[in-house]
């Protein structure tokens, strides 16, 4: 070719390596954002094979081409010489014909020559090129999935300790199912004691201590492993594919060095030669390292990440009465140690892994990204589980503990021993515990209903008697006390800074004394025993809560440092807060959600009342829930809603106590009077809770569970609505904690398929609870499932009248179930059409 020619060639090639070069820097796909699946991982590798295959098939067309090119050498220069050799050349030495023939021959060694060395060019060179470009893509591919299998295997391992720890989490939780069980039965049902009660009960205590160690492992480990899975997902796999991926489009960019070289040392001069070499060019070119490997991403960008779930599996603490909860560490005394010493052996491993991080580390140059990747990995799991840890304790301090398990903070120690007597770590005051007192007398069963559960094995608190030593005034007597009033409660008594109450709360089993104080929000103090009976915070220590509470409030002094919490108004009990030792339990007459209901009498009136009573051993979340009902129905006065007559926070358990509706359930009284009741007495049914769903519309009173098992039948079969504890006091109210306990047959399509609750809810309610006044106690949609009859009703199906219903009551009962919302009647007109169907009855 001329100079020109070669010029442009060399041109041609300058531009292909510079647009190579953008095109790689640019870095348009990459390895980390589709290959991170087992099916990409293997799909890679079976590339990676292919292309060691056709490397070696490379390999032996090139050495076979330089072997014929050789020959063709050969087999030209012996043209040629058999060409040149004339016995007559004396005489054809001036022959033109000889001439010529004699300059074709010479071209013919030329050529040969030069095919020699074309030949011996790409066998010393190109040849070795091509088995270098082998060995290194294989070494690359070892260790590609040398480091693909260390890192998988890191993520496999913590998976397999995941699964482990849950294992042993489930058969933990079993066992002290079992122990509590055990305790439950020796002490509730048979009341015996002795020491046969303290070993079972010893157990049942180890076996607490074992669970809640292993549900925070458990709570750290599912933290490491979320982080390891995040690591592996967003850093460690992401930074091998990007170097792996370097390193063969490198390998691409070699590859195509070598045809480029191979298709010029191959090219001829003549046109069929010019031709093959136009067409393995314009192959050539069609090499784009950066684009090598799009059809492999493009193929497995379908298949999606796969990432392990490692979420809390909330069975394990269903059981536990609210004390463990998910992804959060139980701190108590049963663990606060050992999350301590977590604490320092996670904070040393954290500051040497940012040592390491530094830009002050002259090894950190010297790491691949590989490696940094892995530490930035380690230094976010170590932080993230500081976090957790840090979060847990912080939340401890010196007010009220968190739920801890079902021993007391204080358990019983050996007299040489002392123990902690206030939950903020800055104080470290420690005090002997006292020796126990002699066992108590055998308690009934409605004595344990009526006071907290006492560990034989510790001293109960002079608290738990409601008496302080060195007094005969009771601290029940005390305006400000308020018994076992939750923590939600208190908190909306406490509205300015410096109001104050003193109430109980029962931790581990164990009574614990708490002042709940307004003050830059609101905080909650245990109030500290000493070893001598004595009572304190952080200052000096009295013989009774009152004269502590007085000191306080006359020193006006911080509860403690930490808080600078003072004390300024007492807030005395409300009204409807009773003392439970004025109400007493008569027989049982019903099972609530949360606990039984009794028929019981009033000391001060012999008023005979119903008593509903909360589970002491319920958490925390649902005494909330329980007292929700008393809360609505304090202010509600109406001859058709069941009147509260007060609530016993005094002490456990929690009761709400209302008036006795005589007829019980309304649900009972029309299945029992099913042939005797009228049809007049039927509308007057309807027309009484009727009554009082517009009553509480009035007050924006969503009941959300008006149904006939939730009425009440009092004299002269006077219907009373009841059991307010699903009720909300507001317009609207959406659902925002799962759709468990809905009566779906007595709910209304919008409340089951979006959550939100309207007055107009209870509308639909009410046409249901006609159809089953007038089916005498008949169960909806009968003959169908749940899931069932709500399919039917979003379909258009509505129940057919009962038989004897009046067709205007029949009609009043479809409107209440339109669809729309908005079409429905409201209450004061349902009044209305019944009052007037029952004007037609006379």
């Amino acid at each position: 070719m001329s100079q020109v020619d070669d010029g442009l060639h060399l041109l041609q090639v300058k531009s292909l390596v510079f647009e190579l070069s953008r095109r790689l820097n640019s870095k348009q796909m990459g390895f980390s954002a589709q290959l991170q699946t087992k099916a990409a991982h293997e799909a890679l590798l079976s590339r990676q094979d292919a292309e060691l295959r056709l490397l070696e098939t490379m390999r032996r067309c090139i050495s076979n081409k330089v072997k014929c090119d050789k020959d063709y050498a050969t087999a030209l220069s012996s043209i040629s010489a058999l060409g040149q050799k004339n016995d007559r050349a004396e005489e054809m030495s001036n022959s033109l014909v000889g001439r010529a023939w004699r300059g074709m021959m010479e071209e013919v060694e030329a050529a040969a020559k030069l095919f020699r060395s074309k030949a011996e060019i790409i066998e010393k060179e190109t040849l070795d090129k091509v088995n270098t470009l082998c060995q290194e893509k294989r070494k690359a591919r070892k260790i590609y999935l040398e480091e693909y299998n260390r890192i998988t295997q890191k993520f496999t391992n913590i998976c397999d300790e995941v699964n482990r720890k849950k294992s042993d989490y489930q058969k933990q939780l079993e066992s002290y199912r079992f122990m509590r069980s055990r305790f439950e039965e020796y002490y509730v049902k048979s009341g015996r004691g002795g020491r046969k009660l303290e070993d079972v009960q010893d157990k049942y205590q180890r076996a607490c201590r074992r669970l809640h160690l292993i549900h925070n492992e458990y709570v750290l480990l599912l933290s490491e492993a979320e982080q390891v899975q995040k690591d592996v997902k967003s850093h460690l796999l992401p930074a091998l594919f990007s170097h792996y991926q370097t390193n063969l489009q490198s390998f691409i960019v070699n590859w195509r060095s070598i045809m480029k070289e191979i298709s010029l040392h191959w090219n001829c001069a003549s046109k069929q030669f010019v031709d093959v070499w136009n067409r393995s060019e314009a192959h050539v070119e069609t090499i784009v390292p950066a684009n090598e490997y799009v059809d492999l991403q493009q193929k497995q960008m379908a298949n999606g990440t796969d990432y392990a779930d490692f979420t809390f599996d909330n069975s394990l603490v269903e059981d536990t009465s609210g004390k463990l909860q998910a992804n959060t560490l139980t701190v108590d005394n049963l663990t606060v140690e050992w999350v301590r010493n977590k604490m320092l052996e996670v904070e040393p491993k954290l500051k040497d892994c940012q040592e390491r991080l530094s830009n002050k580390n002259p090894d950190l140059q010297d790491m691949n990204e590989v490696a940094i990747a892995e530490l930035r990995c380690e230094e976010k799991k170590l932080t993230r589980q500081l976090e957790v840890i840090k979060k847990a304790l912080t939340e401890l301090g010196c007010e009220e503990a968190p739920p801890g398990c079902d021993i007391p903070l204080n358990p019983l120690l050996d007299g040489s021993q002392e123990i902690s007597v206030d939950s903020n770590p800055e104080i470290g005051r420690k005090l002997s515990h006292p020796s126990p007192p002699p066992p108590p007398t055998q308690p009934s069963f409605v004595d344990i209903l009526r006071k907290p559960f006492r560990r034989k094995s510790v001293p109960s608190s002079p608290l738990g008697t409601r008496h302080n030593q060195g007094t005969s005034r009771s601290l029940v007597d005390e305006d400000w006390f308020h018994g076992v009033l939750p923590r939600e409660e208190v908190v909306r008594l406490l509205t300015r800074e410096g109001d104050f109450l003193v109430r109980e709360t029962t931790r581990n089993d164990e009574n614990q004394t708490v002042l709940s104080v307004c003050w830059g929000g609101h905080k909650h103090f245990i109030v500290q025993t000493t070893a001598e009976g004595q009572f304190r915070f952080e200052g000096p220590a009295f013989n009774t809560i009152q004269e502590l509470i007085t000191y306080q409030i006359q020193s006006q002094l911080p509860v403690t440092g930490r808080s600078g919490a003072i004390l300024r108004t007492p807030i005395p009990r409300e009204r409807w807060e009773l003392n439970n030792d004025d109400v007493v339990l008569g027989d049982k007459i019903g099972r609530g959600n949360f606990g039984d209901v009794f028929k019981g009498r009033l000391l001060a009136t012999n008023e005979e009342v119903a008593i509903k009573t909360c589970r002491v051993t319920v958490a925390e979340e649902h005494k909330r829930k329980f007292l929700q009902e008393g809360r609505i129905l304090k202010q509600y006065d109406h001859p058709n809603i069941v009147k509260l007559i007060g609530i016993c926070v005094q002490k456990q358990p929690i009761m709400i106590v209302m008036e006795l509706v005589v007829g019980g359930s309304l649900l009972t009284h029309l299945r029992t009077n099913a042939s005797s009741v009228t049809t007049t007495q039927l509308i007057n049914m309807c027309r009484d809770a009727a009554a009082g769903m517009r009553y509480l519309e009035s007050k924006n009173c969503i009941h959300r569970d008006l149904a006939a098992r939730n009425c009440l039948v009092g004299d002269k079969n006077i219907v009373k609505i009841s059991d307010f504890g699903m009720s909300r006091e507001e317009e609207e109210y959406i659902v925002s904690d799962g759709m468990k306990q809905i009566p779906i047959k007595w709910t209304a399509p919008e409340a089951l398929n979006f959550g939100k609750y309207t007055t107009l809810c209870d509308v639909w309610s009410y046409g249901v609870l006609c159809w089953e006044i007038f089916a005498k106690g008949g169960v909806p949609y009968p003959g169908m499932s749940n899931s069932k009859a709500r399919e039917k009703i979003d379909a258009g199906y509505r129940m057919p009248a009962p038989d004897g219903t009046p067709e205007d009551m029949y009609r009043l009962m479809l409107r209440c179930w339109e669809y729309q919302p908005e079409l429905r009647p409201h209450f004061d007109q349902i009044l209305n059409i019944v009052e007037n169907i029952l004007g037609t009855m006379r």
